[in-house]
């Protein structure tokens, strides 16, 4: 259950780098982090969020990493949170984030986000009658329960509306949001934030390509490679994190931006809680973390 990066010593610092159970001995790119806190004299280990047996006053920092099999147990995650005396993000960061609505605080703010339709459960939806559209839960990680549709097709705009029924079933707010069709070519931009300050960015290429039919695991495989950004999408999501009063607070934050009609970015996602860094498409970046880590802590 633990991923040891060097052996204990008495009085050395210590991290848990917090993951679940389906991950326990975190994800391949986290393992860089471990090794690169390593390199600095601190340990790392890798804690099962809700292990009763993690005792979290032992460790100079907790570091949310791959607990992503939240979005079912959210109430019971965010009580996890409050409970752990030094944890980044900081749980009302987490508290906030975990909750898709948030867009609509950042686009009340000024900053750039796709357009989103929200639907909380018992709200009535009558599906457009032409456009590709996205359909997902307000809570959730990576593509699970989400699907996309071509409404101008009645059966997938039945799938659609029926898709909306399952999620409210369920007692979860709905998002729905247009199907920018510059995923399918340029893909999304993920502009990773330490400490406030820029690293390094990927392309992610697109993961929907038709009705929600399930997904099998945590999340869909991601097709990545390494990206420089654009000035446009450097300025876009310099706006996003300025539009966060407790930005100051952030150890890492990914932005997740794609053109919209105009060509412009707009906001998909601002992952503040659990995103992978993909330290493995950008050398030097888990060192990064690991050094803001290190002056946490010392």
């Amino acid at each position: 259950m633990t991923y040891r990066t060097t052996d204990a010593t008495r009085g050395e610092p210590r991290v848990a780098l917090v993951t679940c159970r389906r991950l326990a001995d975190l994800e391949a790119d986290d393992r860089l982090l471990a090794d690169a806190l390593a390199r600095l004299g601190i340990r790392a280990d890798a804690v099962v969020w809700d292990d009763p047996e993690v005792d979290y006053a032992r460790y100079d920092l907790a570091v949310l990493r791959s607990p992503w099999d939240y979005p079912r147990r959210r109430d019971e995650f965010l009580a996890w949170a409050r409970s752990v005396p030094r944890l980044a993000n900081p749980a009302g960061i987490v508290s906030w984030n975990t909750d898709k609505t948030y867009l609509s605080d950042l686009a009340a703010s000024g900053a750039p986000v796709v357009d989103t339709t929200w639907l909380a459960p018992g709200d009535p939806w009558t599906a457009p009658g032409r456009g590709e559209y996205v359909v997902k839960p307000a809570v959730g990680v990576g593509s699970i329960d989400s699907g996309r549709y071509d409404l101008g097709d009645p059966d997938q705009r039945a799938l659609a509306m029926t898709h909306v029924v399952r999620l409210h079933d369920t007692g979860r707010t709905v998002m729905v949001q247009p199907y920018l069709s510059a995923v399918d070519t340029h893909g999304e931009t993920a502009l990773v934030y330490v400490d406030g300050e820029y690293t390094h960015a990927v392309r992610k290429g697109p993961m929907l390509d038709g009705p929600d039919v399930g997904v099998d695991g945590l999340y869909k495989p991601e097709n990545i490679t390494a990206r420089q950004p654009s000035h446009a999408e450097r300025a876009a999501a310099d706006r996003v994190l300025a539009a966060l009063p407790d930005a100051a607070e952030l150890l890492y934050a990914r932005v997740d931006l794609i053109p919209g009609p105009d060509g412009e970015p707009v906001l998909l996602e601002l992952e503040l809680t659990e995103p992978s860094l993909f330290f493995g498409y950008a050398p030097g970046s888990a060192d990064r973390l690991a050094a803001a880590i290190a002056r946490r802590i010392g």
